[in-house]
């Protein structure tokens, strides 16, 4: 994993896909769980972050299909 600062309050991560899986499914554990010692804001906004991953994930597989479907036509 790589951290870089692009703003005060906006860094990049760069990580392996393995690792972004690890760190997702143990924000779906801890948002679905609803453990007692996490406050309800906090699950809401991993249930929010979770949602914006699931929608980019899906933009992923779209263009990775789109570009697969162009290379074999081309």
């Amino acid at each position: 994993m790589r951290l870089e600062r692009i703003r005060p309050t906006v860094l990049r991560m760069v990580l392996h896909a393995h690792e972004l899986a690890t760190l997702m499914t143990a924000a779906r554990c801890v948002a679905e769980a609803n453990p007692a010692e996490v406050p309800d804001s906090a699950r809401e906004e991993l249930r929010a972050l979770l949602r914006d991953y699931d929608q980019q994930l899906r933009c992923l597989d779209t263009t990775a299909t789109d570009e697969t479907d162009r290379s074999r036509s081309g």
